[in-house]
């Protein structure tokens, strides 16, 4: 098996679409390359901030081909391959391993509530056909499905599942699997809010859309994390803690479309029934990111 240590930021850009609610794949590129060129550690489209469950198969093929062909090796690459049947998820995760993406995400999506047993053979299913890691994604809030700690530590026990990314918003699962599984599990954090909590938990990286927006603050909180320097690593963390949190209340493709639109950056439309954010809600994100930028400024 191929390996891939996937560690720091790992961003997550939005899937942009033109006036007539086709993918803007010039538009992706730019946005993927801002992305690696303030720092991130590694690019994960496909996710919920890409709006995974609104595109057709060939747009995810179109989205999977591009971030490879854009960061062409620059840093890593992690593919959301995700989708309601095995068969689906498979071929999403076999193409995006030919394609030269070094790892792939899954999260458990279904209309009927899955069992343990269900989720198990639907992972090892895929696993047992590609070569690369695979990032198993709790998420109840969008999935659906809340996998037990009792499941995610079944599946590690697949060769090809190494990484775990938490966003149920319970760090003490993390905390848990990790006293279970011992320092050597690769977990990640995936609730915004928890960002500080996850590291100080021993995560190994915080997949996010906020370098979309606020890089620099992100970077900073890892490279204080990673010389344990809490102290800095708390002030980092709480001066991006309101944005953080609003961006996950008001919904990541929204937010950071709106987001990169108060930077002079162009986002993109969104694909309905997505709107986007009210007048209210958009002069609050324009607030917040200026109250962000400012710290950047003053730090410097």
């Amino acid at each position: 098996m191929k390996k891939t240590t996937l560690e720091g930021i790992i961003a997550y850009p939005i899937t942009p679409f033109d006036d007539n609610e086709k993918v803007d794949i010039k538009l992706f590129n730019i946005l993927v390359e801002r992305l690696v060129v303030n720092g991130a550690n590694a690019i994960a489209p496909l996710g919920s901030t890409g709006v995974l469950p609104y595109l057709s198969d060939e747009e995810k093929e179109l989205i999977t081909q591009n971030t490879i062909t854009q960061v062409n090796g620059r840093i890593p690459v992690m593919v959301g391959v995700s989708n309601l049947t095995t068969e689906r998820t498979l071929h999403h995760a076999k193409f995006a391993e030919k394609a030269g993406a070094d790892a792939v995400m899954i999260i458990p999506m279904s209309y009927w509530k899955l069992t343990d047993d269900e989720i198990f053979i639907h992972f090892n299913t895929v696993a047992k056909q590609i070569d690369i890691p695979i990032m198993a994604y709790n998420n109840p809030a969008t999935s659906g499905v809340d996998m037990s700690p009792a499941l995610l530590k079944r599946l590690l026990e697949i060769p090809n599942v190494t990484m775990i990314k938490e966003s149920s918003g319970d760090v003490q699962r993390m905390q848990y699997l990790r006293k279970e599984l011992g320092e050597d599990v690769a977990f990640y954090n995936g609730s915004n809010p928890l960002a500080l909590a996850a590291f100080a938990a021993g995560a190994k990286g915080w997949c996010t859309a906020a370098p979309n927006l606020i890089p620099e603050l992100n970077n900073n909180l890892y490279k204080a994390i990673i010389n344990n320097n809490l102290n800095e690593a708390q002030s980092f963390f709480y001066r991006q803690f309101k944005l953080l949190k609003f961006i996950v209340d008001t919904g990541l493709p929204r937010s950071i479309k709106a987001g990169l639109n108060v930077l002079g950056q162009d986002g993109g439309n969104l694909r309905s029934p997505l709107r986007p954010l009210n007048e209210k809600e958009f002069n609050t994100l324009r607030t917040l990111i200026d109250e962000c930028n400012d710290v950047v400024l003053t730090d410097t």
